[in-house]
């Protein structure tokens, strides 16, 4: 991310200064993802532990830094609009400091939408608002499948030879990250 920073300076020769202030909060962010990068693949219990004891200290560092470097700069400093637009999500932000199993990007996400970003016109025409609302929520059913590594049609599949006899109670038991699939033995004959 720094040297696309410096790269992109240098391109243009009238390129405003980049602010000292920036360069060193975006320092401090890169560690983290340095840090998310080395854990990649870990298990969630990993994850924790290694961000609770090397990530944990970075981001209070950040916070504290942010807070100390935003008293002293005036209320119409862009520089200044970044750091309370961060500040102000800042629990948001660490929000993957207490649980490995959340990223600290939304990469994820954006990929899983992006085929229907890619079909925005024919999406257009969905028949309705509440046709659209349907395939929205079973777009991010089958996202959410893949996103744990269900086969999304074996899923949907499934859940719908199920959901007619589920309890309402049990109705979570289907959804795609507590779902099993039916075993032969325990499906009814026909």
């Amino acid at each position: 991310m720094l040297a696309d920073i410096a790269a992109n300076a240098r391109r243009r020769k009238n390129a405003a200064p980049i602010s000292p202030i920036a360069l060193e909060a975006v320092k401090r962010i890169d560690a983290l993802f340095d840090i998310e990068r080395e854990i990649n693949g870990l298990s969630a219990g990993e994850r924790l532990e290694r961000r609770r004891r090397d990530s944990v200290p970075l981001a209070e560092g950040l916070e504290e830094w942010l807070r100390a470097e935003r008293s002293k700069l005036s209320r119409s400093s862009s520089v200044a609009e970044a750091i309370d637009y961060m500040l102000k999500r800042w629990d948001g932000f660490t929000t993957f400091l207490h649980d490995g199993r959340i990223c600290l990007t939304n990469n994820a996400a954006e990929r899983a939408l992006r085929g229907f970003a890619l079909g925005r016109k024919s999406w257009l025409f969905a028949g309705s608002d509440r046709g659209a609302d349907r395939a929205a929520f079973m777009a991010t059913l089958l996202n959410t499948a893949k996103l744990n590594n269900i086969d999304p049609q074996a899923w949907l599949a499934d859940v719908l030879a199920r959901i007619a006899e589920t309890p309402v109670s049990r109705v979570e038991e289907l959804l795609p990250w507590n779902w099993e699939p039916r075993t032969l033995a325990a499906a009814p004959v026909s």
